[in-house]
């Protein structure tokens, strides 16, 4: 099974999968709207760093389901 294919199955049927998507999805949308500022305060840098790690933690999960599935 193609990783496409896997990920299109568990966005279908599984709860856990959508749900940890939805929040990648979240994250990607707010780390947007940060990078669209012309400057950065210390704050939204440190912002901005914690919503990628949050967002790599998401991907790395949603990773171990399609291998899982696969």
């Amino acid at each position: 099974m193609k990783e496409a294919d896997a990920i299109n199955t568990l966005r279908d049927e599984n709860e856990e999968f959508k749900k940890i998507a939805a929040e990648h999805k979240k994250l990607e949308i707010s780390l947007a709207d940060i990078d669209k500022k012309k400057y950065l305060s210390p704050a939204d840098e440190m912002l901005r760093k914690n919503i990628q790690k949050q967002k790599l933690h998401f991907k790395d999960k949603m990773a171990n389901l399609v291998r899982a599935h696969r």
